[in-house]
């Protein structure tokens, strides 16, 4: 289990190859690639910002990883999360997953995107044509949410 966040890009192959390196037991990895959008709401976002609380930030990443470890049977997991300003096109968050069979590491991916959109304590700032707003929390990310919810 592997957590960063950092403010430079990252290079999802060459995560992934560190991540398996030295594996037989996968049988699959499911990635997830999170991209800065240049349209939000209607509006036109020339850039995106996001800021965190440094520790804070990488223990509830933790948290969620390992409750992903204990909930899906995947040998292996790692999630990049980029914080600072981003243009549109540029990566904000890398989710892998290795199990042995596609389905748990399916599963065990958009659970962990899922809880890192509500969960993880990062605050957005998007650059929109309209000014410097900030992002709400969206109704659609709790539901996908709170199915995950015991």
């Amino acid at each position: 289990m592997t957590v960063s966040v950092q403010r430079e890009d990252f290079d999802p192959a060459a995560e992934m190859a560190a991540m398996l390196e030295g594996r037989v037991d996968v049988g699959g990895v499911v990635s997830f690639i999170g991209l800065v959008r240049d349209f939000s709401d209607g509006r036109g976002v020339g850039a995106l910002t996001l800021e965190h609380y440094p520790g804070m930030t990488e223990k509830m990443l933790e948290k969620i990883e390992t409750e992903a470890h204990e909930r899906f049977d995947v040998q292996a997991t790692r999630i990049v999360h980029r914080y600072g300003r981003m243009a549109p096109g540029e990566r904000i968050v890398l989710v892998l997953a290795a199990s042995a069979h596609r389905g748990e590491a399916f599963r065990a991916s958009e659970f962990l995107i899922d809880w890192l959109k509500t969960k993880a304590p990062f605050w957005k700032v998007e650059d929109t044509d309209k000014g410097a707003e900030w992002v709400e929390a969206r109704d659609t990310d709790d539901a996908a949410t709170e199915r995950w919810e015991r």
